[in-house]
């Protein structure tokens, strides 16, 4: 989605259709099961679990290869699973992409806020993670998260906090809003940005850090603040730039 869509689409604050702030939600660490695939109804194109791009052990010793073989497999999958189940009795959203799926999402739709969450936030993380692309932002990017933060150290910092923070489960954002400025926030448990009707501010995610447990604690048990830190050195911010080039075009 470019910039001038996404000003048209949160024009709907304006007409009060922006619901904040968040509405609770449970945070349970207990991973979704990963089903089947139920059988698809006429005009329904089930959502499918994306290759993860490169090798469970490619990213060690930051994040072992057991930890990523669980999280892409067993959670990604469960929410994937559950996504399409959820949809199948709610025709009035069949044909919408994941992203359509967060701009049209409604606060109570409860099953697809947290799975169809679930989708979209682990779609974005295992690109922004995967390994080879350049190791700090460059050009246009870099340029605006000088803009925005002061230097890429102080963004480097906000974006720490916000995921040490976020109490429970949930994610840490970098985003851009509708006037094209980057911004730094957190959701709880699959909530992020885009999801329009339901957070206080929204935005187009370019990083996410996924923050509840399953995504570090065999490696790094109740450390938080190292898995974050580890996090930081293995962000692939030519992945990052695309998707702000993208959006800002």
């Amino acid at each position: 989605m470019k910039k001038r869509e996404f000003i048209k689409l949160t024009g709907l604050a304006g007409a009060g259709l922006l619901v904040s702030p968040f509405l609770s939600c449970s945070s349970s660490e207990t991973p979704p099961a990963a089903a089947e695939t139920p059988a698809a109804s006429p005009g329904f194109v089930p959502f499918e679990l994306p290759d993860l791009g490169f090798g469970f052990a490619d990213l060690e010793p930051k994040i072992d290869a057991m930890t990523m073989e669980i999280h892409h497999g067993k959670h990604h999958a469960g929410y994937v699973s559950k996504l399409n189940a959820a949809l199948e009795g709610q025709a009035d959203l069949h044909g919408a992409d994941i992203a359509q799926l967060m701009e049209m999402l409604e606060p109570g739709n409860t099953a697809v806020r947290n799975n169809g969450g679930g989708h979209y936030n682990h779609s974005l993380f295992w690109k922004v993670i995967a390994p080879g692309g350049a190791a700090a932002p460059s050009g246009k990017l870099a340029d605006a998260i000088q803009a925005a933060f002061g230097s890429y150290d102080a963004f480097l910092q906000q974006f720490s906090e916000a995921a040490s923070k976020r109490f429970g489960s949930g994610w840490a954002w970098l985003s851009v809003d509708a006037s094209g400025k980057l911004f730094v926030s957190s959701t709880p448990n699959q909530d992020n940005p885009h999801m329009m009707k339901v957070v206080e501010q929204p935005g187009l995610p370019i990083l996410g850090i996924d923050v509840w447990e399953h995504a570090y604690y065999l490696n790094y048990q109740n450390r938080r603040g190292d898995y974050i830190g580890a996090f930081t050195g293995l962000i692939n911010w030519d992945e990052v730039a695309k998707r702000y080039d993208e959006i800002t075009a």
